[in-house]
């Protein structure tokens, strides 16, 4: 499906209302999740010396905000409010954003002290776990973005779109880092950092984009 202008709010209906309900309802079990997911995350992460580990055990707490976000937007009298969508599309822009630059500081940091990734039984474990259910949130939220024409649910779909890729690119990092492929991890935190900019530019303008 090509890129779509996210337009003003329409006209509620009782279909509209219940998409903005199941909208929100996802957007808190994402929440429950992502607190679980950033916490291993990061502690594997560190464990592991990866650089994309960390940086997608992070980039959970970033989802979180896209989520948290969602759930306003949602909720009382702002869900009829095409006020409220327009502060939520850019809160969430924002939210992209805030990954980009920890993830480029973070691989110059790590290269130059020399630390390389080493396979972890937590990470491969939890980022296995996102790899399977990331994409099924992220596709239904990008679904309903449509047609709630909220850019704001479509940029969280987005959000957890990119935690299944970064959970595919960790777990080869750290194959590629058995066999001496070290700079595929790095590699995976850059291209993952410019991915969050483009998506941020995307969310800000009012977009939808499917990948």
């Amino acid at each position: 499906m090509p890129d779509q202008r996210i337009h003003e709010h329409p006209a509620a209906s009782a279909d509209w209302l219940r998409a903005a309900r199941t909208a929100r309802t996802l957007s808190a079990v994402t929440l429950v999740w992502l607190t679980v997911e950033s916490t291993l995350g990061l502690a594997a992460g560190l464990a592991a010396h990866s650089v994309a580990l960390i940086g997608w055990g992070l980039s959970a707490f970033v989802e979180a905000a896209a989520s948290l976000i969602v759930m306003w937007r949602f909720t009382g009298k702002r869900t009829l409010s095409p006020d409220a969508e327009a502060t939520a599309r850019r809160a969430v822009a924002i939210s992209f954003w805030l990954l980009a630059p920890y993830l480029v500081i973070h691989v110059i940091h790590d290269l130059d002290a020399g630390h390389r990734a080493v396979p972890s039984v937590l990470g491969i474990v939890v980022t296995a776990f996102s790899l399977v259910s990331m994409p099924v949130l992220g596709v239904a939220k990008r679904r309903l973005g449509v047609r709630l024409a909220s850019a704001a649910t479509s940029g969280e779909g987005t959000q957890n779109l990119i935690c299944a890729a970064m959970a595919a690119g960790v777990l080869a990092g750290l194959w590629a880092n058995t066999v001496g492929w070290w700079w595929v991890d790095p590699v995976v935190a850059v291209a993952l950092a410019v991915v969050a900019v483009r998506e941020g530019k995307r969310a800000w303008r009012g977009h939808a984009c499917c990948h």
